[in-house]
């Protein structure tokens, strides 16, 4: 955002923290699986995702696969979601669907309405940042940082040479 100040809320070792305590909290739930499937929301939920697939491929024996997940954000009902696997990837897996900023709550509960239609066998959600100003019934399962901003604050997670940070502006 042009000639806005920007807030550094998270650094970059402050989000690998965040994420090392999410891969643990998901492997922890999931712990007698064979394969899980983390479908990240393009474009920086699937960054998210692939971050969290290292690190869970790191701690556990589990098959891990990252995906991403097209949505339209400003209209998600003007075109199909669009994911990067085929479909049938997913039957009977664990889903867990990644954002980086939960602001409204509408992409994620479109993403969500779109897997709901194959055969899995359970989701979840993960969110790096939740603002906590949901406008759609969309609850997270794994949150790196809950934060309440107000509706003019604009949450942005930047990856920059390898590296994240979060930003308010």
């Amino acid at each position: 955002m042009p000639n806005s100040q920007k807030t550094k809320i998270l650094t970059h070792d402050q989000i690998t923290k965040k994420i090392n305590r999410i891969a643990f909290q998901i492997y922890e739930d999931n712990h007698s699986e064979k394969e899980i499937v983390l479908v990240g929301i393009e474009k920086k939920g699937f960054l998210l995702a692939k971050k969290l697939t290292e690190k869970l491929q790191e701690i556990s024996s589990i098959k891990i696969a990252a995906t991403s997940l097209y949505v339209n954000k400003d209209n998600p009902l003007s075109e199909t979601p669009r994911l990067s696997i085929d479909t049938k990837e997913l039957d009977d897996k664990v889903i867990i669907l990644v954002d980086d900023v939960l602001n409204s709550g509408k992409t994620l509960i479109y993403g969500v309405k779109y897997l709901l239609d194959f055969n899995i066998k359970r989701m979840s959600t993960v969110v790096l940042v939740d603002r906590n100003h949901k406008r759609y019934p969309i609850g997270t399962h794994y949150v790196g940082l809950s934060l309440s901003t107000t509706l003019k604050d604009h949450i942005s997670i930047e990856f920059t040479n390898g590296k994240m940070t979060a930003y308010l502006s």
